[in-house]
């Protein structure tokens, strides 16, 4: 093995010294810049702030030398008075006849606005604990409000003899309710709540407060459905 690798060696040699030895040169070293772009000399102009107004904005495009500033108008410019007769001649209610007025109708107050307001129903003062609150305590105590032991197919002919101040019965949107014991709770008063007892009040109802939840307020006292007769 040790003859083997003389020979091979041997016969490298020659290959070897052929070959040229590599030399190692050294290049001059490179200045950083960094420093010369962060420290700036005295004739510099980056430091110059920018010109005012911009090279090419519209105040330098103007022909003149200087940019005239707008005059401010009076209240005199803007709209003259009107001339003094004018305004001695004019009458409330009376349009002018004078085309310098710019004003083409009178001042005065509108008729409308002159005339009393008309009379506006109000609610009926009812009696110390006959509220809202009150009328809601009383469906929650338990009380028999309906009168009747169960649901009923109530005619028209049977909702007419229920037409008392004791005994008040109504119809509304196909529900019969006995209102008996709301009538002295209703805000409108005894009287305008009679008026449907012992018929069908579901018109009276919509014209005069359609906005009422009537199913909530008188759910306590539903005694049936109404039904044509027979």
């Amino acid at each position: 093995m040790a003859s083997y690798v003389r020979s091979w060696l041997s016969s490298q040699l020659p290959i070897l010294s052929t070959m040229e030895t590599p030399q190692i040169t050294e290049s001059p070293p490179i200045e950083d810049d960094d420093d010369a772009d962060t420290v700036k000399g005295e004739d510099d102009d980056d430091d110059m702030p920018p010109a005012f107004p911009a090279l090419n904005s519209a105040q330098r495009m103007t022909s003149g030398p200087t940019v005239t500033v707008p005059r401010i108008l009076t209240d005199s410019d803007l709209m003259p008075p009107p001339p003094l007769p004018s305004l001695v001649s004019r009458r409330p209610g009376v349009p002018s006849s004078s085309s310098s007025l710019a004003v083409p109708t009178s001042l005065a107050v509108p008729p409308a606005t002159t005339k009393p307001p008309k009379k506006v129903s109000r609610k009926v003062a009812l009696a110390p604990g006959h509220g809202p609150l009150d009328w809601a305590n009383l469906k929650k105590s338990g009380a028999d409000l309906r009168g009747v032991d169960s649901l009923m197919r109530i005619p028209m002919s049977v909702l007419k003899q229920h037409n008392k101040r004791d005994d008040a019965w109504s119809a509304f949107n196909g529900k019969v309710y006995n209102i008996t014991s709301y009538i002295p709770y209703h805000p409108g008063g005894e009287k305008e709540l009679l008026r449907v007892a012992g018929r069908d009040g579901s018109k009276l109802f919509a014209l005069t407060h359609a906005w009422v939840n009537l199913d909530y307020m008188l759910d306590a006292c539903l005694v049936g459905f109404l039904v044509p007769d027979s």
